[in-house]
């Protein structure tokens, strides 16, 4: 008996009702391992960052293009409306800001690159120079804050330059 049990199993059957297996099994098992490739392929895109770029994206071609001499509506015609304008000492920049951001599935954006292209002017409007800054210069432009500093430079809270005077004045004169 136990002989004849081993052979039914290599055979393939079923051990106790001596049949082969149905054809329903089959099907289960290929849809289980189709399951089990189409989850995996699902999960390996989902680590696959998503790369945003913000800003004036430019080409070489663009940025040769701003020569010195050139006036700031030359600028403006050549790259577009700069990002932010400032007052250098005795001319004018114009910065156009670029950033490359990825993320992956559901963690914080983290900043790739980012490139600042600052035109200088002269006093009477011409270009002076052209600068090229990025992650790597250690030039830091915070053009998105969310803060306000306070007048003059204080950083104290609003309590503390409520009481920072007390003790130090006399209410009833002298």
């Amino acid at each position: 008996m136990r002989r004849e049990t081993n052979v039914r199993q290599r055979a393939g059957r079923n051990a106790q009702t001596g049949s082969l297996p149905t054809a329903s099994a089959r099907p289960r098992k290929a849809f289980g391992a189709l399951a089990i490739v189409i989850g995996a392929a699902f999960g390996l895109a989902a680590c696959d960052p998503t790369i945003t770029q913000h800003g004036t994206q430019f080409h070489e071609g663009d940025l040769q293009q701003v020569q010195p001499g050139m006036t700031q509506e030359q600028v403006r015609m050549n790259l577009g409306t700069p990002s932010t304008t400032a007052v250098v000492g005795d001319g004018q920049a114009y910065y156009y800001i670029s950033s490359t951001q990825s993320q992956s599935a559901f963690f914080l954006p983290e900043e790739e690159d980012r490139k600042v292209l600052a035109v200088y002017f002269t006093n009477i409007g011409t270009v002076d120079h052209v600068a090229n800054y990025g992650l790597k210069d250690g030039k830091v432009f915070d053009y998105v804050s969310r803060t306000t500093p306070a007048p003059g430079g204080n950083e104290d809270g609003i309590i503390k330059q409520l009481f920072r005077n007390l003790g130090t004045r006399q209410i009833f004169g002298e």
